[in-house]
């Protein structure tokens, strides 16, 4: 499954519709996130644009590990839907934010 809590996904998503995808914001976030993070968190973006289906997110994620030639960040901020994607990904994983998107 995913290795990066709901919350940071949350932010990401919340950075990214906020100050925009090519942020310098979004990218000092994404920076700081952990190596599984951000490979969930591409994981994620391509479960959510139906780049893999749902059910292979595991092999999304190896995908998303072996392919990693540029920084994550840079990556992941020239995407214009980043913050569509990302709760569509949710949403196709089941997994529900909405106490989470509260207390932000």
């Amino acid at each position: 499954m995913l290795d990066i809590s709901n919350a940071k996904i949350v932010r990401v998503i919340f950075l990214a519709r906020e100050y925009g995808p090519e942020s310098a914001h979004l990218r000092d976030y994404i920076s700081g996130l952990n190596a599984d993070e951000q490979t969930s968190l591409v994981a994620l973006m391509w479960v959510g644009r139906e780049s893999f289906p749902p059910d292979e997110i595991n092999r999304a994620r190896a995908e998303a590990e072996a392919e990693a030639s540029a920084p994550t960040e840079h990556y992941l901020s020239g995407i214009p839907g980043l913050a569509e994607y990302l709760e569509d990904g949710m949403d196709m994983l089941g997994i529900d934010v909405r106490d989470t998107e509260d207390r932000m």
